[in-house]
């Protein structure tokens, strides 16, 4: 799982930001075959957060996957990642 806050400066309305936002969380669905969803912060102007999931049977594939969705996320916005979390967990 990752946790993201992303900051959006110079975004003009609330609108403008979910537009950005819904684009982002669809372009990591598509490529990575994740899910992924704006998860807190939806009513800030400045601050989003962005959380992405991914269920697989090898943790070290899928903390890369996260790394990779990371450089995707702070490659592809208009802004900049605030605060990450990374966490994995495994179940026998």
């Amino acid at each position: 799982m990752l946790l993201a806050i992303v900051e959006l400066p110079d975004i003009g309305s609330i609108k403008d930001k979910r537009r950005i936002v819904h684009s982002l969380r669809d372009r990591i669905i598509r490529k990575y075959h994740v899910s992924a969803a704006e998860v807190d912060l939806q009513e800030s102007l400045v601050f989003s957060q962005i959380g992405v999931a991914l269920v697989c049977n090898d943790q070290i594939y899928g903390e890369r996957v996260m790394q990779k969705i990371l450089a995707f996320i702070e490659e592809h916005l208009p802004g900049r990642v605030q605060n990450v979390q990374i966490h994995s967990e495994m179940y026998y």
